[in-house]
Protein backbone atom coordinates (compact mmCIF):
# COMPACT_ATOMS: atom_id res chain seq x y z
CA UNK A 1 0.00 0.00 0.00
CA UNK A 2 1.15 3.52 -0.47
CA UNK A 3 1.74 5.91 1.86
CA UNK A 4 -0.30 8.32 -0.50
CA UNK A 5 -2.82 7.97 -2.13
CA UNK A 6 -4.91 9.94 -4.06
CA UNK A 7 -8.20 10.15 -6.39
CA UNK A 8 -10.90 12.34 -8.21
CA UNK A 9 -14.37 11.94 -7.00
CA UNK A 10 -16.19 14.05 -9.18
CA UNK A 11 -14.79 17.95 -8.16
CA UNK A 12 -13.21 16.68 -5.02
CA UNK A 13 -9.34 15.54 -4.81
CA UNK A 14 -9.59 12.82 -1.79
CA UNK A 15 -6.30 12.08 -0.76
CA UNK A 16 -5.47 9.25 1.81
CA UNK A 17 -2.14 9.42 4.16
CA UNK A 18 -1.25 5.94 5.27
CA UNK A 19 1.51 4.70 7.39
CA UNK A 20 4.78 6.55 8.66
CA UNK A 21 5.89 10.01 6.51
CA UNK A 22 9.44 10.02 7.95
CA UNK A 23 11.65 12.39 4.81
CA UNK A 24 8.82 11.76 3.29
CA UNK A 25 8.68 13.33 -0.21
CA UNK A 26 5.04 13.03 -2.22
CA UNK A 27 4.56 12.57 -6.05
CA UNK A 28 4.27 15.77 -8.12
CA UNK A 29 1.50 14.60 -9.44
CA UNK A 30 -1.01 15.13 -6.56
CA UNK A 31 0.12 18.56 -6.74
CA UNK A 32 -1.02 18.64 -10.45
CA UNK A 33 -4.13 16.95 -9.59
CA UNK A 34 -4.86 19.90 -6.76
CA UNK A 35 -4.38 22.30 -9.64
CA UNK A 36 -6.73 20.58 -12.34
CA UNK A 37 -9.99 22.86 -12.96
CA UNK A 38 -12.55 20.43 -12.07
CA UNK A 39 -11.15 19.99 -8.36
CA UNK A 40 -13.12 22.21 -6.73
CA UNK A 41 -12.74 20.53 -2.72
CA UNK A 42 -9.56 19.13 -1.45
CA UNK A 43 -10.20 16.38 0.91
CA UNK A 44 -7.20 14.92 3.18
CA UNK A 45 -7.85 11.71 5.49
CA UNK A 46 -5.14 10.84 7.86
CA UNK A 47 -6.84 8.44 9.90
CA UNK A 48 -4.08 6.02 9.21
CA UNK A 49 -0.65 8.16 10.07
CA UNK A 50 1.42 6.64 12.16
CA UNK A 51 4.79 8.43 12.52
CA UNK A 52 5.63 11.59 10.92
CA UNK A 53 7.57 14.61 10.74
CA UNK A 54 8.01 18.17 8.95
CA UNK A 55 8.15 16.51 5.26
CA UNK A 56 4.70 15.52 5.87
CA UNK A 57 3.58 19.30 7.36
CA UNK A 58 5.08 20.98 4.04
CA UNK A 59 3.00 18.50 1.85
CA UNK A 60 -0.13 19.52 3.67
CA UNK A 61 1.34 23.28 3.91
CA UNK A 62 1.72 23.32 0.29
CA UNK A 63 -1.77 21.76 -0.99
CA UNK A 64 -2.99 24.50 1.24
CA UNK A 65 -1.12 27.19 -0.46
CA UNK A 66 -2.94 25.74 -3.71
CA UNK A 67 -6.03 25.52 -2.32
CA UNK A 68 -5.31 29.21 -1.23
CA UNK A 69 -4.28 30.31 -4.65
CA UNK A 70 -7.18 28.72 -6.28
CA UNK A 71 -9.90 29.78 -4.35
CA UNK A 72 -10.85 26.31 -2.85
CA UNK A 73 -11.80 24.37 0.46
CA UNK A 74 -9.22 22.02 1.75
CA UNK A 75 -10.62 19.74 4.59
CA UNK A 76 -8.77 17.33 6.68
CA UNK A 77 -9.76 14.56 8.82
CA UNK A 78 -8.53 12.94 11.91
CA UNK A 79 -5.02 14.34 11.15
CA UNK A 80 -2.87 13.86 14.62
CA UNK A 81 -3.42 16.50 17.47
CA UNK A 82 0.56 17.73 16.93
CA UNK A 83 0.40 18.03 13.25
CA UNK A 84 -3.24 19.25 13.05
CA UNK A 85 -1.69 22.17 15.25
CA UNK A 86 1.61 22.97 13.61
CA UNK A 87 -0.63 23.06 10.19
CA UNK A 88 -2.89 25.76 12.23
CA UNK A 89 0.06 27.89 13.05
CA UNK A 90 1.63 27.65 9.79
CA UNK A 91 -1.32 29.15 8.02
CA UNK A 92 -2.27 31.44 11.07
CA UNK A 93 0.06 34.69 9.44
CA UNK A 94 -0.21 34.80 5.74
CA UNK A 95 3.29 34.96 4.19
CA UNK A 96 3.88 39.00 3.35
CA UNK A 97 5.15 39.01 -0.26
CA UNK A 98 4.18 42.76 -1.04
CA UNK A 99 7.15 44.82 -1.14
CA UNK A 100 6.44 48.56 0.29
CA UNK A 101 8.41 50.81 -1.45
CA UNK A 102 8.59 54.48 0.26
CA UNK A 103 7.41 57.39 -1.57
CA UNK A 104 9.93 59.32 -3.38
CA UNK A 105 9.51 62.87 -2.08
CA UNK A 106 10.28 65.53 -4.60
CA UNK A 107 13.04 67.80 -5.20
CA UNK A 108 12.20 70.82 -2.93
CA UNK A 109 11.08 68.00 0.03
CA UNK A 110 14.68 66.56 0.09
CA UNK A 111 16.31 70.02 -0.25
CA UNK A 112 14.38 71.22 2.69
CA UNK A 113 15.20 67.77 4.50
CA UNK A 114 18.63 68.16 4.12
CA UNK A 115 18.75 71.55 5.07
CA UNK A 116 17.25 71.08 8.22
CA UNK A 117 19.63 67.89 8.73
CA UNK A 118 22.28 70.53 7.91
CA UNK A 119 21.00 72.66 10.50
CA UNK A 120 20.31 70.58 13.33
CA UNK A 121 23.77 69.31 12.43
CA UNK A 122 25.34 72.37 13.15
CA UNK A 123 23.47 73.84 16.27
CA UNK A 124 24.27 70.67 18.10
CA UNK A 125 27.99 70.80 16.73
CA UNK A 126 28.00 74.45 18.53
CA UNK A 127 26.12 73.65 21.43
CA UNK A 128 29.02 70.56 22.17
CA UNK A 129 31.60 72.98 21.41
CA UNK A 130 30.37 75.52 23.76
CA UNK A 131 29.56 73.09 26.59
CA UNK A 132 33.76 71.87 26.19
CA UNK A 133 34.75 75.79 26.60
CA UNK A 134 32.40 75.95 29.39
CA UNK A 135 33.87 72.98 30.94
CA UNK A 136 37.45 74.25 30.18
CA UNK A 137 36.72 77.54 32.18
CA UNK A 138 35.02 75.87 34.57
CA UNK A 139 38.68 73.90 35.25
CA UNK A 140 40.38 77.01 35.35
CA UNK A 141 37.69 78.47 38.26
CA UNK A 142 38.66 75.34 40.05
CA UNK A 143 34.88 73.96 39.61
CA UNK A 144 35.43 71.58 36.83
CA UNK A 145 34.31 67.73 38.24
CA UNK A 146 37.64 65.77 36.89
CA UNK A 147 39.85 63.31 38.27
CA UNK A 148 43.79 64.24 38.33
CA UNK A 149 44.36 60.34 37.18
CA UNK A 150 42.10 60.73 34.22
CA UNK A 151 44.05 63.86 33.17
CA UNK A 152 47.73 62.19 33.59
CA UNK A 153 46.55 59.20 31.42
CA UNK A 154 45.30 61.05 28.42
CA UNK A 155 48.91 63.18 28.72
CA UNK A 156 51.10 60.24 28.59
CA UNK A 157 48.91 58.58 25.94
CA UNK A 158 48.86 61.79 23.92
CA UNK A 159 52.72 63.17 25.14
CA UNK A 160 55.26 60.15 25.63
CA UNK A 161 53.49 57.80 23.71
CA UNK A 162 53.16 60.45 20.69
CA UNK A 163 57.03 60.99 20.74
CA UNK A 164 58.18 57.38 18.64
CA UNK A 165 55.48 58.17 16.22
CA UNK A 166 56.12 61.63 15.49
CA UNK A 167 59.51 62.26 15.42
CA UNK A 168 59.93 59.61 12.76
CA UNK A 169 57.13 61.04 10.16
CA UNK A 170 58.67 64.45 10.46
CA UNK A 171 62.13 63.56 10.04
CA UNK A 172 61.19 61.76 6.79
CA UNK A 173 58.95 64.90 6.09
CA UNK A 174 61.79 66.81 6.84
CA UNK A 175 64.33 64.60 4.51
CA UNK A 176 61.41 64.40 1.28
CA UNK A 177 61.25 68.57 1.63
CA UNK A 178 65.04 68.53 1.29
CA UNK A 179 64.90 66.68 -1.69
CA UNK A 180 61.87 68.33 -3.56
CA UNK A 181 63.87 71.59 -3.30
CA UNK A 182 66.91 70.09 -4.09
CA UNK A 183 66.04 69.47 -7.14
CA UNK A 184 65.50 72.61 -8.13
CA UNK A 185 67.67 74.44 -6.16
CA UNK A 186 70.66 72.44 -7.67
CA UNK A 187 69.89 73.85 -11.18
CA UNK A 188 70.84 77.39 -10.29
CA UNK A 189 73.69 75.89 -8.18
CA UNK A 190 72.18 77.04 -4.55
CA UNK A 191 71.61 73.71 -2.94
CA UNK A 192 72.73 75.35 0.31
CA UNK A 193 69.91 77.22 0.60
CA UNK A 194 68.31 73.55 1.25
CA UNK A 195 68.51 74.41 4.93
CA UNK A 196 66.71 77.42 4.82
CA UNK A 197 63.79 75.91 2.59
CA UNK A 198 63.63 73.21 5.20
CA UNK A 199 64.18 74.87 8.45
CA UNK A 200 61.80 77.96 7.24
CA UNK A 201 58.98 75.37 6.35
CA UNK A 202 59.31 72.92 9.16
CA UNK A 203 58.53 75.48 11.63
CA UNK A 204 56.12 77.86 10.21
CA UNK A 205 53.50 75.19 8.94
CA UNK A 206 54.80 71.58 7.88
CA UNK A 207 55.74 71.17 11.31
CA UNK A 208 51.99 71.76 13.14
CA UNK A 209 50.37 70.05 9.93
CA UNK A 210 52.72 66.95 10.05
CA UNK A 211 51.67 66.26 13.91
CA UNK A 212 48.17 67.13 13.49
CA UNK A 213 47.89 64.63 10.79
CA UNK A 214 49.68 61.96 13.13
CA UNK A 215 47.23 63.03 16.16
CA UNK A 216 43.93 62.99 14.05
CA UNK A 217 44.60 59.09 13.44
CA UNK A 218 46.38 58.23 16.26
CA UNK A 219 44.61 59.98 19.55
CA UNK A 220 41.94 61.78 17.58
CA UNK A 221 40.40 58.27 17.29
CA UNK A 222 40.95 56.76 20.11
CA UNK A 223 39.10 59.35 22.11
CA UNK A 224 36.20 58.77 19.40
CA UNK A 225 36.80 54.68 20.01
CA UNK A 226 36.81 55.05 23.49
CA UNK A 227 33.65 56.92 24.14
CA UNK A 228 31.54 55.21 21.49
CA UNK A 229 32.50 52.47 23.27
CA UNK A 230 31.61 53.72 26.34
CA UNK A 231 28.26 54.92 24.82
CA UNK A 232 27.59 51.75 23.66
CA UNK A 233 27.82 49.58 26.81
CA UNK A 234 25.45 52.66 28.00
CA UNK A 235 28.29 53.73 30.86
CA UNK A 236 27.48 57.46 29.43
CA UNK A 237 23.96 57.04 30.16
CA UNK A 238 24.80 55.79 33.48
CA UNK A 239 27.26 58.72 34.43
CA UNK A 240 24.12 61.10 33.39
CA UNK A 241 21.97 58.69 36.19
CA UNK A 242 24.25 59.37 38.83
CA UNK A 243 24.40 63.32 38.41
CA UNK A 244 28.07 63.46 37.00
CA UNK A 245 28.10 66.34 34.16
CA UNK A 246 29.92 63.78 31.37
CA UNK A 247 31.58 66.67 29.78
CA UNK A 248 33.77 67.41 32.63
CA UNK A 249 34.43 64.28 33.20
CA UNK A 250 35.22 62.22 30.03
CA UNK A 251 35.67 65.38 27.67
CA UNK A 252 37.22 68.01 29.90
CA UNK A 253 40.76 65.84 30.31
CA UNK A 254 41.31 64.34 26.78
CA UNK A 255 40.80 67.73 25.58
CA UNK A 256 43.14 69.76 28.00
CA UNK A 257 45.75 67.02 27.89
CA UNK A 258 45.96 67.29 24.13
CA UNK A 259 45.82 70.76 23.76
CA UNK A 260 48.80 70.70 26.31
CA UNK A 261 50.95 68.02 24.39
CA UNK A 262 50.30 69.55 20.69
CA UNK A 263 52.82 72.13 21.19
CA UNK A 264 55.67 70.29 22.35
CA UNK A 265 54.69 67.76 19.96
CA UNK A 266 55.05 70.58 17.26
CA UNK A 267 58.09 71.98 18.73
CA UNK A 268 59.88 68.12 18.55
CA UNK A 269 58.33 68.13 14.52
CA UNK A 270 60.11 71.19 13.82
CA UNK A 271 63.95 69.88 14.90
CA UNK A 272 63.28 66.19 13.64
CA UNK A 273 62.18 67.87 10.35
CA UNK A 274 65.38 70.00 10.16
CA UNK A 275 67.66 66.63 11.11
CA UNK A 276 65.79 65.17 8.03
CA UNK A 277 66.34 67.86 6.06
CA UNK A 278 70.34 68.21 6.97
CA UNK A 279 70.66 64.26 6.81
CA UNK A 280 70.12 65.05 2.90
CA UNK A 281 72.22 68.21 2.70
CA UNK A 282 75.24 66.59 4.72
CA UNK A 283 75.18 63.12 3.74
CA UNK A 284 73.73 63.33 0.01
CA UNK A 285 74.26 67.11 -1.31
CA UNK A 286 77.88 67.15 0.64
CA UNK A 287 77.33 70.51 2.23
CA UNK A 288 79.48 70.80 5.04
CA UNK A 289 77.59 70.34 8.32
CA UNK A 290 79.01 74.14 9.56
CA UNK A 291 77.48 75.61 6.62
CA UNK A 292 74.38 73.34 6.86
CA UNK A 293 73.73 74.14 10.15
CA UNK A 294 74.74 78.20 9.95
CA UNK A 295 72.11 78.58 6.73
CA UNK A 296 69.44 76.59 8.95
CA UNK A 297 70.04 79.32 11.94
CA UNK A 298 69.84 82.06 9.82
CA UNK A 299 66.70 81.17 8.07
CA UNK A 300 65.51 80.09 12.03
CA UNK A 301 62.73 83.10 12.66
CA UNK A 302 60.90 83.44 16.29
CA UNK A 303 57.44 84.63 14.23
CA UNK A 304 57.63 81.49 11.85
CA UNK A 305 57.92 79.40 14.97
CA UNK A 306 55.54 81.17 16.99
CA UNK A 307 53.10 80.92 14.27
CA UNK A 308 53.78 77.02 14.13
CA UNK A 309 53.26 76.64 17.39
CA UNK A 310 49.84 78.51 17.39
CA UNK A 311 48.92 76.15 14.83
CA UNK A 312 49.70 72.97 16.48
CA UNK A 313 47.51 74.71 19.79
CA UNK A 314 44.59 75.47 17.25
CA UNK A 315 45.05 72.06 15.81
CA UNK A 316 44.77 70.57 19.10
CA UNK A 317 41.24 71.98 20.28
CA UNK A 318 40.37 70.31 16.76
CA UNK A 319 41.29 67.24 17.46
CA UNK A 320 39.90 66.98 20.45
CA UNK A 321 36.34 68.33 19.89
CA UNK A 322 35.85 66.22 16.53
CA UNK A 323 37.21 62.71 18.19
CA UNK A 324 35.10 63.65 21.52
CA UNK A 325 32.00 64.81 19.52
CA UNK A 326 31.59 61.88 16.89
CA UNK A 327 32.47 59.27 20.20
CA UNK A 328 29.84 60.93 22.73
CA UNK A 329 27.32 60.61 19.33
CA UNK A 330 27.75 57.10 17.95
CA UNK A 331 25.52 54.88 17.39
CA UNK A 332 24.98 52.49 20.27
CA UNK A 333 26.47 49.20 17.99
CA UNK A 334 29.65 48.05 17.05
CA UNK A 335 29.07 49.90 13.55
CA UNK A 336 28.43 52.98 15.35
CA UNK A 337 32.13 53.24 16.77
CA UNK A 338 33.48 52.35 13.54
CA UNK A 339 31.71 55.29 11.86
CA UNK A 340 32.41 57.82 14.27
CA UNK A 341 36.07 56.59 14.35
CA UNK A 342 36.21 56.82 10.92
CA UNK A 343 33.99 60.25 11.18
CA UNK A 344 36.33 61.46 13.89
CA UNK A 345 39.82 61.29 11.66
CA UNK A 346 38.02 63.25 8.58
CA UNK A 347 36.32 65.78 10.35
CA UNK A 348 39.44 66.57 12.49
CA UNK A 349 42.26 66.54 9.53
CA UNK A 350 39.44 68.66 7.09
CA UNK A 351 38.91 71.60 10.15
CA UNK A 352 42.15 71.45 10.66
CA UNK A 353 43.02 72.54 6.43
CA UNK A 354 40.02 75.35 7.18
CA UNK A 355 41.50 77.08 10.60
CA UNK A 356 45.06 76.62 8.14
CA UNK A 357 43.68 79.09 5.37
CA UNK A 358 42.15 81.23 8.55
CA UNK A 359 45.14 81.47 10.21
CA UNK A 360 47.12 82.10 7.30
CA UNK A 361 45.04 84.90 5.57
CA UNK A 362 45.10 86.45 8.95
CA UNK A 363 48.37 86.26 9.86
CA UNK A 364 49.24 87.30 6.51
CA UNK A 365 47.25 90.59 7.02
CA UNK A 366 48.75 91.27 10.18
CA UNK A 367 52.12 90.90 8.50
CA UNK A 368 53.21 87.88 10.53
Amino acid sequence: MQNLMFNINQDILEIALNGDFLHFSANPDVYEAANEKRVKNIVVDGQNIKKWDSSLLLILFELSRIAQKRRISLKTKSLPDGLNRMLNLALAVKPHTDVIRPEKSGFLERLGGNGWEIYQTIIKGLSFVSESFGSLLRFFKGGAVMRKVDFLFALEDCGPKAVGIVSLISFMVGLILAFVGAIQLKTFGAQIYVASLVTIGMTRIMGAIMVGVIMAGRTGASFAATLGTMQVNEEIDALKTMGIPTTDFLILPRLSALVLAMPFLTILADFAGILGGGFVGIVLLDIPAGEYWKYAWDAWSMTNFWVGVFHGFVFGFIIALCGCYYGVNSGRNADGVGVATTKAVVSSIVWMIVATGIITVIFERLGL
